[in-house]
């Protein structure tokens, strides 16, 4: 069974023989970076969904996360993906400006899962220690158009400055910011994603860091999705004190080519393998079934519309 045409030469493959081809299902998983959240998430998904159910072949693709995956489930690429609130919102506006070529209406909602933190870091050696500092200083923002990006922007802008300010900006995925951050080629990264993240923690335990603040005044200057938050103490080797900051929720999407069937499918194998999902990161501790419609920026899928009502989560 060959790869789809396009996908991720690193996508996982996963799930049943072609001995049961005229039964299967075929989920592809849409991610992010390897080094991300979304990915170890994504692969435990992929194994659930290929255990659960009945005739499943599941595949993970590796992608650029928010953006590309929102685009993807549009040309129905991709049965389920994970995206940030916000990019999904702007998704379903079709904002030029964030990466979409016109409005998305094929998205159905899935579930809103875990928060995103906004998280900047720093060097030590770099001297920065504020948003401020970060004037004049090398930073890297994500890949271009990532969900990352879009929140990077979102926090310059409400603390008055734009990469302009910036003395260099890098549009690169976490992995290889941290990796430009060791090699002291770098003064910062941001980065959107649960906390203890893989690269942060590759980082920390590699340079003596800086975790920058986001004051609750700078987040409410940009508004929902975004909400004030606090990236507890000792997440990150060498942060010995809380760090205010920003968050966004986190969704999982999928598309309206998605039948009924295994769109509710989907989201019951979601939520009765949590366990499972908080063995492959930390990050789905924070999914709570009675979360799950806050603040869905697209249609719910009427299959995951179906599970909801049957657990008592919606009239």
């Amino acid at each position: 069974m060959g790869l789809r045409k396009g996908f991720a030469i690193g996508a996982v493959l996963l799930g049943l023989g072609a001995g049961q081809a005229g039964a299967q299902e075929f989920i592809n998983v849409l991610t992010g970076g390897t080094s991300g959240v979304y990915y170890p998430l994504g692969v435990a998904l992929s194994e659930i969904y290929a255990e659960e159910i009945p005739g499943a072949r599941t595949q993970v693709q590796a992608t650029k996360a928010s953006v590309e995956n929102l685009n993807l489930l549009q040309r129905g690429r991709g049965e389920i993906a994970f995206a940030l609130g916000d990019s999904v919102k702007a998704a379903a506006e079709g904002n030029e400006e964030a990466g979409f070529p016109g409005k998305l209406d094929k998205l159905r909602g899935i579930a809103a899962i875990y928060p995103n933190y906004i998280q900047i870091v720093a060097s030590q050696e770099s001297g920065v220690k504020s948003l401020a500092d970060l004037k004049g200083k090398s930073v890297s923002v994500g890949a271009p158009a990532s969900g990352t990006e879009l929140n990077a922007r979102a926090i310059f802008a409400a603390a008055g400055m734009s990469y302009e300010d910036l003395g260099r900006v890098e549009y690169l995925p976490f992995a290889e910011s941290v990796e430009l951050m060791k090699n002291r080629q770098i003064d910062a990264t941001l980065q959107s994603a649960g906390l203890g993240v893989a690269s942060i923690r590759d980082l920390a335990a590699s340079v003596p860091i800086n975790v920058v603040s986001v004051s609750p005044e700078i987040v409410a200057k940009i508004g929902a999705p975004f909400m004030a938050a606090t990236i507890p103490a000792g997440t990150y080797d060498g942060q010995a004190a809380d760090v205010a900051t920003a968050a966004v929720g986190n969704f999982l999407v999928s598309q309206d080519g998605v039948s009924d069937d295994l769109a509710y499918q989907m989201t019951k194998a979601l939520f009765e393998n949590l366990d499972r999902l908080a063995a492959a990161h930390a990050a789905a501790k924070g999914i709570d079934p009675k979360k799950a419609l806050e603040g869905m920026p697209v249609p719910l899928h009427p299959g995951a519309e179906r599970y909801y009502k049957e657990a008592g989560l919606m009239p």
